[in-house]
């Protein structure tokens, strides 16, 4: 059996990467794949905790905090799910990585570049995802979705502003990786979303 990959989905909050997560796993264990599915922040009993502090509006955060908070929650998930789970020889689907820190902590709350640097430097080393694929998808389109899902967390509370900020970062980010970012329109619809996602899934499979 080939050995395992390592695969993030990005994009502002109602892109639909949660939407694509459940049936991405699907279509690899399809394939004879198996796949671990998880999230940032989160992914363990710790980084769900932070991912708790992180989400509640009840308080204010220095921007700074944030990313360290992120990238705390992020070494955990590292050292408890994301490597053991590629030395397996499975597959990791994870619902955003460091992309994020660049695009929301940086982007969005103005964390410097340099800094953030070297946090992913320091906290993964050389890892960085086998394939990323990036939602892309004009901010008012998202937060309309977004708002009909659920309610809003202290992200999702943030002015249209913030969130231009944002997927411009991520806009940047794909422009200066295109060989790991995979630009998917999520404006257009579900089926023909699914059928680009199925080639590029097939084209690492083989």
């Amino acid at each position: 059996m080939p050995g395992g990959r390592f695969i993030t989905l990005e994009g502002i909050d109602g892109a639909g990467k949660s939407t694509h997560l459940g049936w991405l796993e699907t279509v690899l264990r399809a394939r004879g794949r198996h796949a671990v599915v998880t999230r940032e922040p989160g992914g363990t009993a710790l980084g769900e905790a932070l991912r708790a502090l992180l989400l509640d509006g009840s308080e204010g955060m220095h921007a700074e905090t944030e990313a360290l908070l992120m990238f705390a929650a992020r070494r955990e998930h590292l050292d408890k799910v994301i490597l053991p789970a590629l030395d397996r020889g499975d597959w990791v689907l994870s619902d955003r990585f460091t992309d994020a820190s660049f695009a929301y902590q940086g982007g969005g709350r103005g964390v410097a570049t340099d800094k953030l640097d070297h946090l992913e430097r320091w906290v993964q080393g050389g890892l960085q995802p086998d394939l990323t694929l990036y939602f892309d998808v004009p901010v008012e389109i998202g937060r309309r979705r977004a708002r009909a899902i659920r309610p809003a967390d202290r992200f999702e509370r943030e002015e249209d502003v913030f969130f231009r900020r944002v997927r411009d970062a991520y806009r940047e980010r794909a422009r200066r990786f295109p060989e790991r970012i995979r630009v998917i329109d999520a404006s257009r619809p579900l089926e023909d979303i699914r059928i680009l996602l199925e080639e590029i899934i097939t084209s690492i499979c083989s």
